[in-house]
């Protein structure tokens, strides 16, 4: 649940990839902003956004993703004046290219750019201004981390990104990630800095471990990042 006062907050879930969405919104001025949409669930997720009687603004990814297409594209010729975000360093099409230290405004609420790469080169993990909430995307994951064999993946950055972007966050801040395999749906700074079984290893543990998780490359791979890479919409 948000903790923040007057922060309307909403998980949203697409079961194919297993993705998280995620809708923040002010309560006062309703001006909104989505994380991880996903084609699938642009429909779902519009209507829900009518029915709060929210303004969307921006539509951001935590990274070029390879196991569904973005809803970026598609939402933005359906809003008027809907923006897409995504780091700089994705290699994407977006209408703003992210680095570290840049903030997303939503009213009085804001979301703060924290560079956190290894599982791709354009991961970033987004925070609350209060720092009760991090949207991890795949860098972090709940008892888990992204997967570094594709993708400019780096087993080392993504170690150093969690410990020293994420680990360093306070305790209680609540850990949302892109996706979750087992139904879990929020973590935090602290169980993750305790129980994560990865990443509560030393470094070179960590990259032994990653290098042999011998995973088959995600089904929609093929489709999705070239489809990501211009905001979820092909040219035609």
């Amino acid at each position: 649940m948000a903790k923040t006062e007057g922060l309307l907050f909403r998980q949203l879930f697409e079961s194919e990839s297993s993705t998280y969405t995620y809708l923040l919104a002010d309560t006062n001025t309703k001006e909104a902003v989505i994380i991880e949409p996903v084609l699938e669930t642009i429909d779902r997720d519009l209507k829900l956004i009518k029915e709060l009687g929210l303004s969307l603004t921006v539509a951001v990814n935590t990274h070029c993703h390879a196991d569904h297409i973005t809803s970026t594209g598609l939402m933005k010729q359906r809003v008027a004046g809907l923006k897409s975000a995504i780091s700089k360093f994705s290699g994407a099409t977006a209408d703003i290219h992210l680095t570290e230290g840049d903030n997303i405004p939503f009213g009085r609420h804001s979301l703060t750019v924290k560079e956190t790469p290894g599982h791709t080169d354009g991961c970033i993990t987004l925070v609350t201004g209060d720092q009760s909430m991090a949207f991890t995307g795949d860098a972090l994951l709940i008892r888990g981390c992204g997967r570094t064999d594709f993708q400019q993946g780096c087993a080392k950055k993504l170690y150093h990104s969690v410990h020293e972007k994420i680990f360093t966050l306070p305790d209680e801040c609540l850990i949302y990630p892109a996706h979750d395999y087992l139904g879990q749906t929020v973590s935090t700074v602290g169980e993750e800095r305790k129980y994560n079984p990865r990443l509560t290893k030393s470094m070179e543990e960590f990259v032994e471990i990653m290098n042999n998780l011998n995973l088959p490359k995600p089904k929609k791979i093929d489709i999705s990042v070239p489809a990501n890479l211009v905001c979820g919409v092909h040219s035609i």
